[in-house]
């Protein structure tokens, strides 16, 4: 998960503060970010070993083959039931439900009539893949979703329901090694929360029906008096809040994929009230 940490969020509220305060705390608030990108040493190789070879076609009628392939190497997504699932994927909210799924290069291949054919390896968690093994409405879910990733990583128009799973054959072609995120270092690091408080607080989507644009989270800090004392750490699904000297510690998920880098926040001196404004990212259609 991506995360940004960054007290320049806050920084409406330091106008009034010394220029060199707020030089450092820009400086700071620049280390935290570069610290928090993902570098060399936090992805590593793997090899996927094969699970099933899907066919299907792009809309012009080119033949596209997915190996569909696993990896403990790869975390499962949340573990819900059909009727979990079902509801979300009928609400306003399907594009909570993520798969973790890497998805690979193409690599040009010979089909069994020899004619030219592309192949894509996309690898998930083994846990899941024999989860999903033994539910047909969660296999069915998870190949309108990968074939979704292929489509939008690569700009084509694959067809989401004329797809067929190959009977005598688990790959096409050979499976090439993959490279993986880990996790990234935490911004913040682990605390003691055991004597902090856990804040009050309100999340609201705006607007309220369909897919909302952003989020709204107010959080009420009374024993703050300065927004130097405040740590934000934002991921593409959390918020972590520190107040420092361990009076406050929040860490929620939140039910939308949001954009750190175009969140805002700012707190009010007088009613000791956090805002948090948070952009909301598009959602992929499901069909």
């Amino acid at each position: 998960m991506a995360s940004i940490s960054d007290k320049s969020l806050l920084s409406a509220e330091l106008q009034e503060e010394e220029e060199e305060e707020f030089q450092r705390l820009l400086l700071q608030a620049t280390q935290k970010i570069q610290s928090s990108l993902p570098s060399q040493a936090e992805s590593k190789p793997i090899r996927p070993l094969p699970g099933f070879c899907l066919k299907t076609r792009t809309v012009s009628g080119d033949k596209v083959f997915v190996n569909v392939c696993k990896s403990p190497h790869i975390p499962p997504p949340p573990d819900l039931s059909n009727e979990e699932l079902t509801c979300l994927i009928e609400s306003e909210a399907a594009s909570n439900f993520r798969i973790p799924m890497s998805l690979g290069e193409p690599h040009a291949e010979v089909d069994k009539s020899g004619n030219g054919c592309t192949a894509y390896d996309v690898s998930i968690s083994t846990s899941f893949f024999n989860k999903m093994e033994g539910n047909q409405f969660l296999k069915e879910f998870f190949i309108t979703v990968a074939l979704e990733g292929l489509s939008e990583k690569y700009k084509m128009d694959l067809s989401y329901q004329e797809w067929l799973i190959l009977k005598n054959r688990k790959f096409m072609g050979s499976i090439s090694e993959q490279t993986i995120r880990t996790k990234s270092k935490p911004v913040i690091q682990e605390v003691d929360s055991s004597s902090a408080t856990v804040p009050e607080y309100t999340i609201v989507a705006e607007p309220s029906v369909n897919h909302p644009d952003h989020l709204v989270a107010k959080i009420c800090l009374p024993k703050m008096t300065s927004v130097r004392s405040l740590d934000l750490d934002l991921g593409e699904d959390r918020i972590v809040l520190e107040g420092h000297p361990r009076l406050y510690h929040l860490d929620i998920f939140i039910p939308y994929s949001i954009v750190p880098e175009e969140s805002r926040a700012q707190f009010h001196r007088e009613t000791k009230i956090l805002t948090v404004i948070m952009p909301v990212q598009r959602p992929l259609l499901l069909p």
